[in-house]
């Protein structure tokens, strides 16, 4: 079962593609290849799923019905968003034009993992999500009756 956890920065290149660091690279090209999924929710990151976990996504999604409200809203930013895309033999991937433009994404991102999938951030809007949305002890009250340590 892939892992991605912690964060990295790479570089964007002038073409749009960046190089993804080794830690996640390796991992994801073991257990899953060299095909993803490239989408966001909100414009304001890209979601990289490796193409065979977002397949399975999508089967679960089909199981529980596409007419839900919240399932439809996911499915139109997703789509809206997405492109299939393959990673080259050197580890470069290239971003879509307008995620980028969305994102903000220039030089220098965070390539950020969560668990299945990899989120791609510019560094100082991530900080500022994460600055704005502080931890809380409710938040470490709400893990701990779900059985995680916080």
């Amino acid at each position: 079962m892939l892992q991605l956890r912690g964060s990295q920065t790479t570089k964007l290149d002038g073409k749009g593609r960046i190089k993804l660091p080794m830690g996640f690279r390796s991992e994801i090209e073991r257990e899953h290849g060299n095909e993803f999924y490239i989408t966001s929710l909100k414009g304001d990151c890209i979601r990289l799923y490796p193409f065979d976990v977002w397949d399975e996504l999508e089967k679960h999604i089909a199981n529980l019905g596409a007419k839900k409200p919240v399932v439809k809203k996911f499915l139109r930013a997703t789509s809206y968003y997405g492109q299939k895309a393959l990673m080259d033999s050197q580890g470069r991937l290239l971003l879509p034009l307008g995620l980028r433009e969305s994102a903000r994404l220039e030089n220098e991102v965070r390539v950020v993992g969560s668990m299945d999938y990899l989120e791609i951030w510019r560094d100082d809007t991530l900080k500022s999500a994460v600055e704005s949305n502080p931890w809380t002890d409710s938040d470490d009250q709400e893990l701990s009756e779900l059985g995680i340590a916080g």
